[in-house]
C-alpha cells in the first residue's frame, strides 16, 4: 500500500465509525497530535485543541483567538518591488484547558502507572468533548476521571470544563490544580531562526490578579500591538472539608483544590473560561470584559451551557443534516465536517474563517480563497448568518485591498492571497500575488449569498462595494487586444503548478461573472453606485469586457486548455515519477512544473462546476476526462471538485471514490498533516460531493436546480438546506427523488431540467432515468483515488435524523 492509503495492516482505525459522534476507544499516543485537531472545539472566536486536561503528553498545545497574531519577518533570497515585508502568524494564547491532578502525591500522567480505560467522544449533537479515564497510579491508587469540555456557541467569549474525580476502591487524597498558562513551550517552530524568535514567548504580561476562585491574566503581543485577556472562575462541589487557594504570576494563574475522597464520593470542578482581545481597547476594558463574561457564564451555569449548546446545534442540524445509507464512514465524516465548518464560523462575527479554522497553526492561521469558494457555499445554504459575517470581514478589509492594488499599480481592490488581518502575507508571488482570482471568488460568494437570502441590506452595504472594487481591478488588469477580445494575461489560476499564465479559463470566467454582476448590482442601486463613483460609462465598460472575455478552446483536441497554450505543453512523465516524489512541489523545481501538463489541483474542472453554463454537456465530459489524466491532487482541495464533476458527467462510482478522499482527509489523516489542524475546505467537500455532486444542486436567479443520481455504493441520500427563508429536504434513491418543504414559503425548483413549484401541501416525487455506464477515465499512474470500501460493517447503518428519530 502507498502512503496515501489511510490504513495498513499495522495501522488500525483510530476512531470508531458511528453516525453522530467521533469516538476514540483507546488512547493512541502515536496519533495524539491528530486527535488534538480532530477533537478541537471552537466557536469561530475561540478555539481549543483537544489536548489532554493535564497538559502532558501532548502533540501540539493550542489555544487560539480568531485574528490574534504576531508579526514575523518574511524571508526573501532577493528583494523585489511589492513584496510584503512582514507576515502574520497565529499564536498560541493563554492556555485555560489545564487541570492537573495529584492522587496521593502522584501526578496523573497516562504514561505512568496503569491505564485501565481511556475513551474520548466528540458528540456532534451536544457540541461537547467527553473523556472517561480509569487509572491506577504507580503507588496502586485507582481513580476514575470524567471531564466534559465545550466552547460555547451561544456565549461567544466562553469555554467551560466539568471535571469529576472519583476513587474506585479506596479512600484517596486528591489535589486538583486548575491553571491559566501563557507562553507555554511549543515543539520546534521550524528552521528559520527569525520566525522562531518572533514566536517564542510572544506575550508580554500587563496584569495578573486573583480573587477567590477567579484569576485574570492580561497580555499584549510584542510586535503586532494586540492585547488579550483570559480569565477563569470555578464552581466546586465535594466533601465538606476542602482547601481552596488561588495565586497568580505574570504567566501563570492557579486555583488549587485539596480534599480527601471516600469510595462513592466525588470532587466536581466546573471551570469557566473567558477570552477577549482587541487592538484598541485598554487593559482595564479587556479585564472588565472578561470578568463580565465569566459572571454571565456562571449565572447560566454548567447545565444551562449544555442546554444552550444542544439547542443551538439542534436548530443547525434541522437545516443542514445529511443522511446516507450504504457508507457509514462517509455518514460520520460528513456530519463531522459540517460540525467543524459550523464551529469555524458560528461566532466569528466579522472576522475571517482560516483554512484550519481554529484547530491548529497550519498555514500560519491564514485565510485563503478556500473560504469563499469551498466553505461559504456550505454555510450559505445551512447557516447563512456565518457566511454574511465572513463576507462582512472582507468588506472591512477593503481599504487594505485598495491600498494593495495601488501598490501594484492597479485600480480597484487586490485582496490578499493569504492573510489574517487583511494585509498580504504571502512571500511567494507567482502563487500568491498573481492569483488575482481571489477577487472573483469573493464576488462570487457575495452573489450566491444574495441569491440565497435576498438580504437587501447586505447587498447595499457589503455586496455592492465589494463587487464594484473587484470589477474595477479586472477592468484595469485585463485589456482589449487589437481584435477587441478582452484578455487577462500573466495570472495564476487555482492550479499552482501553472503559474503566471495567460487567460486562465477559471479566472476569465469568474472575472466575467464578477463584471456582469457588478454592473447589474450597480443598476439596482444607482444612488449607492453614484456614491461609489460608478458612472454609466464605467458600468458599460464592465459589461463590454465581460461580453468580449476570451475563453480559450483547443479545436484540435476538442477541450478547453486550462490556460492559453496549456494543451501544447509537454506532458509530465508520470510513469517515471515514483510515489515518494509526491507532492511534486517538494521534489521538482517549479520551473519544470510550470512548463508541463501536470495539474496540482482541479482548475478547469472547478471552472466547470462553478460556471457550468459556459460549457456544453459534451465539453464537460471531454474536459473532465482530459484533465483526469494530468491531475495529481497534490492539494487537498482537488478531490471535491473532481467528485462533483465526476457525478455530473456520469462517473458515479469515481465520484464516490473522490468523495471518500475529501470527506476522510482528517479522520483518516490522508495527507499526514492533520496534526497541524483540520482541512476545513476539504471537509466542506463532503457536503459539495453529496449535495452538488450526487444531488446535482445548483442555484441562481431565485431557483434551485437538482439533477440527482446515486452511485452503486449508496442506496439513499437525504439532505436538508435553507434557501430564501425556506427549509427543504431532498431524498434521493436510485429511481426517484422526493422534495419536501419543511418550513417557509414555496420554492421554484428544477429536477433534471424540468421546473416545478414546491409548496407545503405535499412532497413532490419525481423519477430519475437511468444512464448507461461509462468507461472510467484514467488518472496519472499511482494517483488513482482509493476505492470506497465495501465491508458490510461500513455499508449498512441505520440513519438517524437530527431530531433523533429513525
Amino acid at each position: 500500500m502507498t502512503e496515501r492509503d489511510p490504513r495498513s495492516a499495522t495501522d488500525r482505525p483510530v476512531y470508531a465509525v458511528e453516525p453522530w459522534c467521533v469516538r476514540e476507544p483507546e488512547l493512541r499516543l502515536d496519533r495524539l497530535a491528530q486527535s488534538e485537531s480532530v477533537f478541537a472545539l471552537s466557536n469561530g472566536h475561540l478555539g481549543l485543541r483537544g489536548n489532554l486536561d493535564e497538559g502532558e503528553p501532548h502533540g501540539l498545545p493550542g489555544s487560539y483567538l480568531n485574528s490574534f497574531f504576531e508579526q514575523r519577518p518574511l524571508p526573501y533570497a532577493e528583494a523585489g518591488y511589492g513584496y510584503p515585508e512582514s507576515g502574520q502568524t497565529v499564536i498560541n494564547v493563554t492556555n485555560g484547558k489545564l487541570i492537573r491532578l495529584l492522587v496521593d502525591d502522584e501526578p496523573f500522567d497516562v504514561r505512568y502507572g496503569r491505564l485501565h480505560a481511556h475513551e474520548r467522544v466528540l458528540d456532534l449533537r451536544a457540541g461537547t468533548l467527553t473523556r472517561t479515564v480509569e487509572w491506577t497510579s504507580p503507588a496502586g491508587c485507582r481513580v476514575k476521571i470524567t471531564s466534559t469540555r465545550l466552547v460555547s456557541l451561544t456565549q461567544r467569549a466562553i469555554a467551560a470544563i466539568c471535571y469529576d474525580v472519583e476513587p474506585v476502591d479506596q479512600s484517596l487524597r486528591v489535589v486538583a490544580q486548575s491553571e491559566l498558562v501563557a507562553n507555554e513551550s511549543l515543539p520546534d517552530l521550524g528552521d528559520d531562526p527569525r520566525v522562531a524568535a518572533a514566536l517564542e514567548a510572544p506575550l508580554v504580561s500587563e496584569e495578573h490578579v486573583h480573587n477567590g476562585t477567579k484569576v485574570i491574566l492580561v497580555h499584549a503581543t510584542r510586535k503586532s500591538g494586540l492585547r488579550m485577556a483570559a480569565g477563569m472562575s470555578h464552581d466546586i462541589e465535594g466533601p465538606g472539608r476542602m482547601a481552596v487557594d488561588a495565586e497568580s504570576s505574570p504567566d501563570v494563574g492557579r486555583v488549587t483544590v485539596a480534599t480527601e475522597l471516600e469510595p462513592g464520593q466525588r470532587l466536581r470542578i466546573v471551570k469557566y473560561l473567558a477570552y477577549g482581545w482587541s487592538s484598541q481597547r485598554s487593559r482595564p476594558a479587556l479585564h472588565d470584559q472578561v470578568v463580565a463574561a465569566l459572571a454571565a457564564a456562571r449565572h447560566t451555569g454548567w447545565a444551562g451551557l449544555l442546554k444552550q449548546q444542544r439547542d443551538y446545534l439542534r436548530d443547525f442540524w434541522r437545516g443542514a443534516d445529511i443522511e446516507i445509507d450504504g457508507d457509514a464512514e462517509i455518514q460520520q465524516a460528513t456530519r463531522f465536517g459540517l460540525f467543524h465548518i459550523l464551529q469555524a464560523g458560528a461566532r466569528a462575527e466579522r472576522r475571517m474563517i482560516p483554512a484550519k479554522g481554529l484547530t491548529g497553526p497550519g498555514y500560519d492561521g491564514h485565510t485563503f480563497w478556500d473560504t469563499e469558494t469551498f466553505v461559504l457555499p456550505v454555510l450559505i445554504y445551512t447557516h447563512p448568518g456565518s457566511a454574511a459575517d465572513a463576507l462582512a470581514w472582507r468588506h472591512m478589509t477593503l481599504p487594505l485591498a485598495t491600498e494593495r492594488a495601488r501598490q501594484l499599480g492597479l485600480a480597484g481592490a487586490a485582496f490578499p492571497w493569504r492573510t489574517i488581518r487583511g494585509q498580504e502575507s504571502s512571500g511567494y508571488w507567482p502563487a500568491g500575488t498573481a492569483a488575482f482570482h481571489i477577487n472573483a471568488d469573493i464576488a462570487d460568494a457575495v452573489v450566491r449569498y444574495v441569491d440565497a437570502t435576498q438580504d437587501e441590506r447586505f447587498e447595499r452595504e457589503v455586496g455592492l462595494p465589494l463587487l464594484v472594487e473587484t470589477a474595477r481591478l479586472w477592468r484595469d488588469l485585463g485589456h482589449h487586444d487589437v481584435e477587441g477580445v478582452f484578455r487577462i494575461d500573466g495570472v495564476t489560476g487555482p492550479d499552482e503548478y501553472s503559474a503566471v499564465a495567460d487567460n486562465n479559463v477559471y479566472t476569465n470566467l469568474m472575472a466575467r461573472r464578477n463584471l456582469q454582476e457588478a454592473a447589474a448590482m450597480a443598476m439596482r442601486h444607482p444612488d449607492l453606485a453614484e456614491r461609489l463613483g460608478v458612472t454609466t460609462d464605467e458600468a458599460a465598460s464592465w459589461r463590454n469586457a465581460a461580453a468580449a472575455m476570451l475563453v480559450p478552446y483547443d479545436e484540435r483536441l476538442g477541450v478547453h486548455p486550462q490556460s492559453e497554450g496549456f494543451t501544447n505543453h509537454a506532458k509530465w512523465d508520470f510513469a517515471a515519477t515514483k510515489p515518494e516524489h509526491y507532492p511534486l512541489l517538494l521534489n521538482f523545481p517549479y520551473f519544470d512544473l510550470y512548463r508541463k501538463q501536470v495539474v496540482k489541483q482541479a482548475d478547469l474542472v472547478l471552472a466547470m462546476h462553478l460556471c457550468g453554463e459556459a460549457f456544453t454537456d459534451e465539453q464537460k465530459r471531454r474536459n473532465f476526462e482530459y484533465y483526469e489524466a494530468v491531475t495529481v491532487r497534490d492539494s487537498s482541495l482537488s478531490a471535491q471538485s473532481q467528485a462533483v464533476m465526476a457525478a455530473e458527467c456520469g462517473h458515479l462510482d469515481l465520484a464516490h471514490d473522490y468523495l471518500g478522499e475529501t470527506a476522510l482527509m482528517d479522520l483518516h489523516d490522508l495527507a499526514r498533516n492533520t496534526k497541524d489542524g483540520l482541512h476545513i475546505a476539504s471537509m466542506a467537500g463532503a457536503w459539495s460531493g453529496l449535495v452538488a455532486g450526487f444531488g446535482g444542486m445548483r442555484a441562481s436567479n431565485g431557483c434551485l436546480s437538482f439533477a440527482p443520481r446515486l452511485p452503486g455504493g449508496i442506496s439513499r441520500l437525504s439532505f436538508r438546506m435553507r434557501y430564501r427563508g425556506s427549509r427543504l429536504r431532498v431524498t434521493v434513491r436510485h429511481d426517484h427523488a422526493v422534495y419536501e418543504l419543511l418550513e417557509g414559503p414555496g420554492l421554484r425548483l428544477r429536477h433534471h431540467g424540468e421546473e416545478f413549484s414546491l409548496g407545503a401541501d405535499e412532497p413532490a416525487k419525481l423519477p430519475i432515468e437511468p444512464i448507461p455506464p461509462l468507461p472510467r477515465p484514467a488518472q496519472p499512474q499511482g494517483r488513482e483515488p482509493l476505492p470506497r470500501r465495501t465491508d458490510p460493517h461500513l455499508r449498512d447503518n441505520a440513519s438517524v435524523t437530527a431530531d433523533g428519530t429513525a
